[in-house]
C-alpha cells in the first residue's frame, strides 16, 4: 500500500465509475493553475456522469482511515527492506546446505524481532 494522498482517497468513492474525477486547469478568473497546485479538493471536478463529488468531511474521514491503515503497516515496510533475499534460502535448499537454510531463517527472525507487529 502506498502512502495515501488525495488521488488515492478519491479512488475510494464512486467505485462503479472508474476515472470519475479530474482537476481544474484554470481558476474562476481564467488564470492557469500551476500543476503543482492543482491536486486539491477545491480543484476536483466530476468528469463522468453519475459520479458524485464527496464532501470535504467524507474525503478527510476516508483519508484518515487510509492513513491509519498505512501507518499500521510500517513494520511490514521496514521488514521488507531488511529481509535477506529469498534466493539465499533457495540456494541452501538446492545445495542441501542446512546451515545456510538455518542462517536464512535466523536472519529473517532477527528482522521480525527488530520490527515487531504492533
Amino acid at each position: 500500500m502506498e502512502r495515501p494522498n488525495i488521488q488515492a482517497t478519491l479512488q475510494h468513492f464512486n467505485k462503479n465509475t472508474p476515472n470519475w474525477y479530474g482537476w481544474r486547469k484554470e481558476d474562476s478568473n481564467g488564470n492557469k493553475i500551476p500543476n503543482d497546485q492543482r491536486m486539491t479538493f477545491e480543484n476536483v471536478i466530476v468528469i463522468k456522469e453519475g459520479a458524485i463529488l464527496p464532501t470535504l468531511v467524507d474525503l478527510n474521514t476516508k483519508h484518515t482511515e487510509l492513513q491509519a491503515e498505512y501507518d499500521a503497516q510500517a513494520y511490514a515496510r521496514s521488514r521488507a527492506l531488511e529481509y535477506p533475499p529469498a534466493t539465499d534460502y533457495l540456494d541452501g535448499i538446492v545445495k542441501g546446505d542446512q546451515a545456510q537454510v538455518d542462517k536464512y531463517i535466523a536472519d529473517c527472525q532477527a528482522v521480525k524481532d527488530k520490527y515487531p507487529k504492533e
